[in-house]
């Protein structure tokens, strides 16, 4: 089916990988996130702390997953993104990423242009999260 005449409804829940890239020891905004979007609907894998960008990736294609957010506070992301992204192409997973936690806005524009989708801040309400993540998730070969 091409894409002008893709259903917009799902036939099953979005698969969504939470991860907390680097040495960024905090993950309590990253346990919220998974309940919110678990009550939400979506099926979320929450890898714990501490992940390096190949466990990302190995989580992700393990997983299956549609969407990979990566929970940051550190302020590692400009070190640690890059990394990510390369591991998940050469992984060939096309999964939608999106990142959270404190990233700088100036440096959300080289973020988008490394392959992420959207940033989102502290204090992003859940439903901003929820709203996107249904219309930018990838449908899976068998909805289309």
């Amino acid at each position: 089916m091409s894409e002008s005449t893709q259903s917009t409804e799902r036939t099953a829940p979005i698969r969504v990988l939470i991860a907390k890239p680097g040495l960024d020891g905090h993950d309590r905004g990253a346990k919220v996130l998974v309940r919110a979007l678990r009550d939400a609907g979506f099926e979320v894998v929450y890898t714990g702390l501490f992940q390096t960008p190949e466990m990302i990736a190995n989580a992700a294609l393990q997983e299956d997953v549609d969407v990979i957010g990566l929970s940051i506070l550190s302020g590692a992301h400009q070190a640690l993104f890059p990394r990510i992204m390369d591991e998940l192409r050469a992984k060939s997973i096309k999964a939608l990423v999106v990142a959270g936690g404190t990233i700088p806005d100036e440096d959300v524009e080289p973020l988008k242009a490394l392959g992420v989708a959207a940033v989102f801040g502290p204090g992003t309400p859940f439903q901003a999260v929820i709203d996107f993540l249904h219309e930018n998730a990838p449908f899976r070969v068998d909805e289309l």
